[in-house]
């Protein structure tokens, strides 16, 4: 049995994986700022890194990170204890109708899978108290008070990317090369890969990955909540 630090490398070893192969309709989603109101990353930078910690952030605009050692900086400069992480977690605004509408997807022939360059520690943990088990793509991690969260390079996924840690675009074109029906949603810069794969009406953007995609003349799907998404997709069956 697990101990509550150690997290599982890949969400390709997930039972739950066995389901979604079953499937021919796949939602890939964002989890920062797409299932979520707010990325975690920005609270922890606001709220939760000692005075004095560097711009991590303004180093990888500048192109001096990758996206993977950005955020592996930023959440090893934490210094909390567990519950404010947690407690930092959820106000990020996990959609309060996940759940439904997970239920919904499913039962038009849906499979939702998660993929994220954030790290699994907190996406688990809150998806677990929505009671809602997913397939997750994420970066593990451990989290201690002393080190903050250690994010890990998820070697061992098949989706393993050196700039992001999780390739979204290669988890996107797996299910694709298979003959899925595939929608994505995404917030962020890591996002545009999957997104740009995709026809119009199943690329889902808000944020940045909506102004990417707005100057690369591609058009695509506003959206303000997941739910919204979801809804969408079902009326599309319909």
């Amino acid at each position: 049995m697990q101990s509550s630090g150690e997290i599982l490398f890949s969400g390709w070893a997930d039972p739950m994986l066995e389901h979604s192969e079953a499937a021919t309709k796949i939602f890939v989603t964002d989890y920062d700022g797409t299932l979520t109101r707010d990325d975690f990353f920005q609270l922890v930078m606001d709220e939760l890194l000692p005075p004095g910690t560097p711009n991590h952030w303004q180093q990888y605009l500048d192109n001096q990170l990758s996206h993977f050692e950005v955020l592996e900086r930023i959440f090893a400069a934490i210094r909390t204890d567990e519950a404010t992480m947690l407690k930092t977690a959820r106000r990020c605004g996990l959609d309060t109708d996940l759940k439904p509408s997970v239920q919904r997807l499913r039962e038009e022939g849906w499979e939702v899978i998660v993929a994220s360059a954030g790290c699994r520690w907190y996406i688990e943990r809150m998806l677990a108290e929505a009671d809602v088990r997913l397939t997750v793509h994420a970066n593990p991690g451990e989290f201690s008070a002393a080190t903050g969260l250690t994010m890990l390079r998820p070697v061992e996924s098949p989706f393993y990317s050196p700039e992001t840690g999780i390739d979204k675009g290669a988890i996107v074109r797996w299910y694709v090369d298979r003959g899925c029906t595939v929608a994505f949603a995404g917030d962020g810069r890591a996002d545009f890969p999957a997104a740009a794969q995709l026809p119009i009406h199943r690329r889902f953007a808000r944020a940045t990955l909506a102004s990417m995609l707005d100057r690369a003349g591609q058009q695509y799907q506003p959206f303000d909540t997941w739910s919204a998404v979801a809804d969408q997709l079902l009326a599309e069956d319909s």
